[in-house]
């Protein structure tokens, strides 16, 4: 793969089964859940028809007279008031394992980093990163994130701490 080969654009619903296989992969590789596929195709198509949730980029190759999708990244907004201003939260981040190593997210950063700096009401970007994620940790420190002074806590009141986990591959 040549990276000058990779196109990048928001993704639209026709995007959903690849977003939704994405995100199912990514949450099995990076913390062993097993989700279900019809909520999370529900959940994908709600948030690809509410901009004002955030928005998805899709990075795709070149594959015959089409495009293969390779890559995703959603955008979610917080609202600061200490800035006045918003944060973009980088998440469900994805790369096929084939094109991991060949400057996938990082072409996604770079794209998403040029908007975000072209906006005058976002004020940063954030992102989370699940604490044993070595790699993913290493990746965003080589593109200029640093880790934050924040701990980030939750209540899942839909996953909680009772998420199906396997330890076998993800279907």
């Amino acid at each position: 793969m040549t990276i000058e080969r990779l196109h990048i654009r928001p993704a639209c619903q026709d995007d959903v089964e690849a977003i939704v296989m994405f995100n199912a992969a990514m949450a099995f590789e990076t913390e062993g859940h097993r989700l279900d596929l019809s909520t999370l195709r529900k959940g994908s198509l709600a948030f690809l028809g509410s901009p004002r949730y955030g928005f998805y980029i899709v990075a795709e190759l070149p594959e015959g007279k089409s495009y293969k999708p390779v890559g995703q990244l959603m955008i979610t907004y917080e609202w600061s008031d200490w800035r006045n201003g918003i944060f973009w939260w980088i998440q469900s981040v994805y790369v096929v394992p084939d094109r991991r190593g060949l400057g996938v997210f990082r072409a996604m950063h770079d794209h998403i980093l040029v908007k975000a700096k072209a906006d005058p009401h976002v004020c940063g970007m954030r992102l989370y990163v699940e604490r044993e994620n070595h790699r993913a940790q290493t990746v965003y420190q080589r593109v200029g994130l640093t880790p934050s002074v924040y701990m980030v806590f939750e209540q899942d009141f839909v996953l909680g701490h009772d998420v199906q986990r396997k330890e076998k591959e993800y279907p």
